[in-house]
């Protein structure tokens, strides 16, 4: 996928992960206060925008940058924050590339779910949406071809989130709530699962 490609697939995309707003903003009702729904439309929204303008020629690091950018500036909350930084981190293992694969695509997604260790102060377990990025990236990681690497990402995605159901919250707002959080899924974790599958759609659209 050239960067022209990877522009307007990530545009797609967003505009479907924007349907599920209101399926965040419930589930973070329940676990947050309420505002990833509000989140994720303003930052999809002002990615969409900002990529609209970016050139044929534009770089895939430069489209991940942008966006990492784009999403920041439309949001002051720290999931916004936290996903741009996973953007930028993903951003530098695309340099000097054209193209973009699985491999590149799974490298990304590792240094994203770093970054976001990192900068969120979790691990694995915690239930957060590092959960769900660390497993799409073990499938990526494990896979023999892109379909495959879609399909088992999306998977791996899904089941991360219902396994972190039944677990405490250990993060953020939602681990105030303490047992009160066993049983609600991460809106976090839903968002990135909402998002693969959005990307899913797209990619069995004709071209």
């Amino acid at each position: 996928m050239r960067g022209i490609e990877l522009n307007q697939h990530i545009r797609a995309s967003l505009a479907l992960l924007i349907e599920s707003a209101d399926e965040l903003r419930d589930l973070d009702q329940a676990l947050g206060d309420g505002d990833l729904g509000i989140t994720v439309t303003a930052g999809s929204r002002a990615v969409i925008t900002e990529l609209e303008q970016l050139g044929d020629a534009a770089t895939p690091t430069e489209i991940a940058r942008t966006a990492a950018k784009a999403f920041a500036n439309a949001n002051p909350s720290t999931m916004a924050a936290l996903v741009a930084g996973a953007l930028l981190s993903g951003s530098r293992t695309w340099e000097g590339k054209d193209e973009i694969g699985l491999p590149e695509a799974s490298a990304f997604v590792a240094a994203a779910a770093a970054s976001i260790a990192h900068r969120g102060k979790t691990e694995v377990g915690d239930k957060t949406i590092l959960d769900g990025i660390v497993a799409a990236a073990d499938a990526l990681a494990s896979a023999g071809d892109p379909a495959e690497g879609m399909t088992s990402a999306c998977d791996a995605a899904a089941r991360a989130v219902r396994e972190t159901t039944e677990l405490q919250s250990r993060r953020g707002r939602a681990s105030w709530l303490q047992e009160r959080s066993i049983g609600l899924p991460d809106p976090g974790a839903t968002a990135f699962w909402r998002f693969l599958e959005a990307w899913a759609v797209v990619s069995a659209r004709p071209h």
